[in-house]
């Protein structure tokens, strides 16, 4: 009886364990990647994570798309997904905000005020579609606050999603361009390059929220991860790629 009971916990637990299809902006790749692991170890349920632009997402499950859960790059989509009837609205949360930064492969190309965007000693830069990315949109508030978005707007690389803008820059088909603080920060610091970290009144505050979808509802899984999110161990990995909770 001692001896089967092992295999009896085994089997009860791989019984109960489930998977949860979560949608994922572009720019929170790394640290869900992280807090999947972490997901999938503690509670025995398997995250299949989709990563994409917000607004990719949102046509996307308009148009049935089967995801449980959307992490979303903003709070209106999710807030807009609730109110279509897409999801379900009392499960909507600001799991982080982000932080937008100005990023260069070249460690003497971006200065720590950003002056580099007036002097215009670049060919290129890269932006992310403000109609499909948040953190799109949010540059060009910085240009328009700066009074630089006609000037420069000639030179824009546009990519679908804060991912795809990321790496115009890291292969060098752009020398500098607005990313997410998380894609190039790591241990307390940016990992490679130059940078500005725009200061937060230069645009409306990146508050990233998720929203269980219907096709969640009711998913041990989904709820399961719900409840990961809001974990003092989520949140941990959450800080330390730079996002405020």
């Amino acid at each position: 009886m001692f001896v089967l009971l092992p295999l009896a916990i085994g089997m009860s637990v791989s019984a109960y364990a489930a998977e949860v299809k979560v949608a994922v902006a572009a720019n929170f790749t790394a640290p869900m990647r992280v807090i999947t692991q972490m997901f999938e170890k503690d509670t025995g349920h398997k995250a299949v994570l989709s990563f994409g632009a917000t607004g990719q997402f949102y046509a996307q499950i308009k148009n049935g798309a089967p995801f449980d859960i959307l992490l979303a790059a903003d709070e209106k989509t999710p807030a807009r997904i609730a109110d279509e009837g897409l999801g379900l609205k009392e499960t909507q949360l600001t799991y982080a905000i982000g932080k937008l930064v100005l990023w260069s492969k070249d460690p003497n190309l971006v200065d720590d005020k950003g002056q580099v965007l007036k002097s215009g000693n670049f060919a290129k830069i890269a932006i992310a579609n403000p109609k499909l990315a948040p953190y799109g949109a949010a540059a060009m508030e910085v240009l328009k606050a700066l009074e630089l978005q006609s000037a420069l707007s000639p030179r824009f690389v546009e990519g679908a999603s804060i991912g795809q803008t990321f790496q115009f820059v890291a292969s060098g088909n752009a020398p500098l361009g607005f990313v997410a603080l998380s894609q190039v920060f790591e241990q307390g610091r940016i990992k490679t390059g130059s940078a500005w970290i725009i200061p937060s009144n230069l645009h409306a505050p990146i508050r990233q929220d998720l929203i269980v979808l219907n096709s969640g509802k009711g998913k041990a899984a989904t709820h399961a991860l719900l409840d990961y999110m809001r974990s003092d161990a989520a949140k941990a990995v959450i800080r330390s790629f730079g996002y405020d909770i």
